[in-house]
């Protein structure tokens, strides 16, 4: 068996306060349903990122046959100092149909009862935060009814 290399760290970098909209479904599509959650705002706090979520950025999805649903948020962030960061976050959510079947109703299972990831990248051109150009992020989400929390790691 080859040798693998140390594994990368994760350091806690934010967390993510979401307000969403109401989903809104495009019907079947070829790779299955395909809907999106406008999102309207929120805050980001912790020791590498901090801002508010500029209203107007969009969570695509695709509600796959195999019970995945696929997740392509896009949105901005305005940082303390004015700065505009731009966010993408790539990554799945699946779990038991129970599960599935209470966030669909709005509940609020325990993030623990299924699996929520993303892959986060960041874009900017602001002198102070053009470090983020450079970072890879793994979340870790909670969807509830009118919000999504996450906690973002950056990659070392």
């Amino acid at each position: 068996m080859p040798a693998f290399a140390t594994p990368p760290a994760l350091v806690p970098m934010a967390h993510v306060d979401c307000e969403v909209g109401d989903l809104v479904t495009l019907g079947r599509a070829k790779y299955g349903e395909r809907r999106y959650v406008p999102i309207r705002g929120g805050l980001i706090s912790g020791p590498e990122l901090q801002g508010r979520i500029v209203e107007g950025g969009i969570d695509w999805q695709v509600a796959r046959a195999d019970g995945v649903l696929d997740i392509a948020a896009h949105y901005v962030v305005e940082a303390p100092d004015g700065a505009l960061i731009e966010v993408q976050s790539d990554g799945m959510r699946h779990g038991p149909p129970e599960v599935l079947a209470a966030l669909a109703r709005g509940e609020s299972p325990p993030a623990s009862s299924y699996f929520f990831r993303t892959r986060v990248l960041f874009t900017t051109g602001a002198p102070a935060w053009l470090h983020l150009n450079k970072v890879m992020a793994l979340a870790t989400g909670q969807r509830q009814a009118r919000r999504v929390l996450l906690d973002l790691y950056r990659i070392t």
